[in-house]
């Protein structure tokens, strides 16, 4: 618990949470093989919580769906879950009272040199670790970091209220501090919730049980200068300005403060609900809830929401970027159907009736668990709260605390259950069973290191080929011979990547989207085939299919894909768009350009509909709408901006329009606009009579 937060991949060529996830597996497994190697030579009695079916049937359920739904999915979600009860069953098993602590300090110890990663990313744009939203420590994206580092939070202060050294308090204090620091620069809205959450429910912890606390026995000095301490460290670390340009592109800067009070207000503002994170949220759990209600018994499969979401979607609506539903409950309960009903409702009542029972456990020895168990309950709040706006039970740090805590309060139910005798959940493990067990956990840490292994370098074949790729796109000659060495060894690298795991959506499209940016139609063709096999309703993918198809003079095919597509969705963007283009081929302006003006009345300005629309402008001399194309290029793509003005100089100087001041702004823009090494390149295609205006201008 260390470990996975603390640390991440300095390179691109891994992504971060294989590598958590790889830590939190194989240590898990480590620790299974540690235990039972400490039990080979005696008999003793195991703990069976009631708690340990409920991951358990979820694993059964992923193994069994993997039968009739997506069976790479369900099997990942079936391993995530036997994972996670492993940790569950060997937390029970092994944190007594006094080792919880040292769980906690690593919890909290991983979660301050996570934020030490954020706050330098923040602060002093750190770029050791490879970023998409940042500060996001070794998490690669910000919510993720802000969702694990919040439910940290009551493990940190469970650690300050037992310390009694005046420098370990100190400590804690400063470092605390700095976690919530770090939280704010974050600015997710989950996660500030979350803290304001905190801020009530931990004081109340603290009150209820003053006297099982350290605290109570503090000098009234430290009393005060802990909290005075506590505010001090969180203001400086929050009034210190970020220099990051990213944030400062996005935010303006700013100091950590600023960023959660900016973020917090931005919850009260109407464009969220319509336009921003939270509209695109809404839509994505609407089309869950459409989800569970046409399977709500079987739901549609483990892990498999990702695969069938496009089918719920609104009409006219595309959110097949995303891999989860940024809800776990909901995303639980259409995968799952009626096993995952149970599994929330047996979850949500256990740890209500936990929380009775410390609240109502008078005895001395309840009195002595119920701080714990609050705060272990706490962090259990929080965690719930970030899941209905994220997918924290799918990253392995976040997960792992998750199973984790459950852990510690089913081993402190044991430990009062023996105490009243009605101890019913601990069986006998006889010393016979131990070297089946230990053989069982070396072949399955054999089989994890395998996976971890096959998983990273299929990741770095991937990332290897998008980078090179990317970095021919943005060269100004992507099909000079060059690159023929490099585009073979993209090829090389993109086929062993998917012949480890065709099933990589986010990465392997990336590759094809650049190979058909400079013209590579017929390869890009296979390698988003090879996505389309594994993600079938993907429209996208579909259309961009359909569009290579046509690039390489294959008409029937291109119909095919297009047929596919416009039966998920018809009135996507990308099929509408596809739509104008297929009637372009065939001659058919008028009913293109109709498509074309719908689309972009609403504001659905995409390469392919642009390039329509300018193309049907100049084809049937609507130069309205040619005109319309060419500014929205130049708006949306600055880094076209030189052509575009050029082209609509053209259209102005043209005898249809002739508009000769408006051509020789258009010309004297695009002059402007190029680079001081290109302008007479720029100069020489503008026509002799505006040229020689311009060539004054420039004297």
């Amino acid at each position: 618990m260390f470990m996975a937060p603390a640390l991440g991949v300095p390179s691109e060529e891994v992504l971060q949470d294989t590598f958590k996830s790889a830590i939190i597996s194989l240590g898990a497994l480590g620790a299974c093989l540690t235990y039972f190697w400490h039990q080979r030579k005696q008999s003793t009695e195991v703990i069976w919580h009631p708690l340990m079916w409920l991951p358990l049937g979820l694993s059964l359920y992923a193994l069994g769906s993997m039968v009739w739904s997506h069976t790479y999915l369900g099997g990942v979600e079936a391993v995530r879950w036997f994972v996670f009860s492993l940790l569950l069953w060997l937390g029970m098993n092994t944190l007594t009272y006094d080792r919880v602590p040292r769980l906690a300090l690593g919890i909290h110890l991983g979660a301050t040199v996570a934020s030490i990663w954020a706050a330098l990313q923040f602060w002093i744009d750190f770029k050791y670790f490879p970023q998409g939203p940042n500060p996001a420590s070794t998490f690669v994206n910000r919510n993720f970091f802000a969702e694990f580092a919040v439910c940290t939070l009551p493990f940190s202060l469970y650690l300050l209220t037992r310390e009694k050294q005046n420098g370990r308090i100190v400590a804690l204090s400063l470092s605390i501090a700095l976690n919530l620091a770090a939280l704010m620069m974050t600015g997710t809205r989950s996660a500030l919730i979350g803290i304001v959450m905190l801020v009530v429910v931990l004081p109340i912890i603290m009150f209820l049980y003053w006297d099982q606390l350290e605290t109570s026995k503090w000098s009234a000095g430290n009393r005060l200068a802990v909290p005075v301490l506590l505010v001090t460290a969180l203001l400086g670390a929050g009034l210190i300005p970020s220099i990051n340009g990213q944030l400062i592109t996005e935010y303006g800067g700013g100091t950590a403060l600023e960023r959660a009070f900016s973020r917090s207000v931005s919850m009260s503002k109407s464009t969220e609900y319509t336009e921003g994170s939270f509209f695109v949220r809404a839509l994505m759990w609407k089309a869950t809830g459409r989800m569970i209600e046409a399977q709500p018994w079987t739901g549609v499969g483990a892990g498999a929401w990702e695969v069938h979401a496009p089918l719920y979607q609104n009409p006219g609506t595309q959110l097949e970027t995303d891999l989860y539903a940024h809800n776990e409950i909901l995303q639980l309960l259409a995968e799952y159907g009626l096993v995952g009903w149970a599994f929330l409702l047996c979850l949500i009542g256990y740890l209500a009736l936990a929380a009775l029972k410390t609240w109502t456990n008078r005895s001395a020895e309840g009195r002595h668990e119920a701080p714990l168990r609050a705060f272990t309950l706490a962090s259990l709040l929080v965690f719930l709260l970030v899941s209905n706006a994220g997918f924290a039970w799918r990253l392995a740090s976040t997960g792992a605390m998750f199973a984790l805590s459950l852990s510690i309060l089913a081993a402190s139910d044991a430990r009062l259950s023996r105490l009243t005798q009605q101890d019913k959940w601990r069986v006998v493990w006889r010393k016979s069973y131990t070297p089946w067990a230990l053989c069982l956990t070396a072949f399955f840490m054999v089989i994890a290191a395998y996976i971890t292994q096959q998983a990273i370098e299929s990741e770095s074949k991937l990332i290897r080929a998008i980078r090179s790729a990317l970095t021919i796109s943005k060269s100004e000659q992507p099909n000079h011979p060059l690159w023929n060495k490099a585009k073979a060894d993209i090829l090389d690298l993109t086929r062993e990547g998917i012949a480890i795991n065709p099933h990589y959506r986010k990465l392997t499209p990336m590759v094809a989207d650049e190979l058909a940016n400079w013209g590579d139609s017929a390869n890009a063709i296979w390698i988003w085939e090879s996505v389309l096999a594994s993600r079938p309703n993907v429209v996208v993918i579909a259309t961009n299919i359909s569009r290579g198809y046509l690039q390489i003079g294959n008409y029937q095919r291109a119909m095919d894909y297009f047929d596919r597509a416009a039966k998920l969705q018809p009135t996507a963007p990308a099929v509408r768009s596809l739509q104008a283009h297929l009637l372009i081929q065939r001659g058919e302006y008028p009913q293109a350009a109709e498509i074309v003006r719908e689309l972009l009345q609403a504001n659905t300005i995409d390469n392919d509909v642009v390039n329509s629309a300018y193309l049907i402008g100049v084809r049937t001399q609507d130069w309205e709408l040619a005109i319309l194309a060419l500014e929205l290029r130049i708006k949306k793509w600055p880094n076209k901006a030189v052509g575009g003005w050029l082209r609509l100089g053209n259209i102005y100087s043209s005898a249809d329009v002739n508009n000769e001041a408006k051509a020789l702004e258009s010309y004297r823009a695009a002059l402007n606009t190029a680079p001081d090494d290109l302008k007479d390149g720029v100069l020489a295609k503008v026509p002799q009579v505006y040229r020689a205006k311009l060539q004054e201008a420039l004297q």
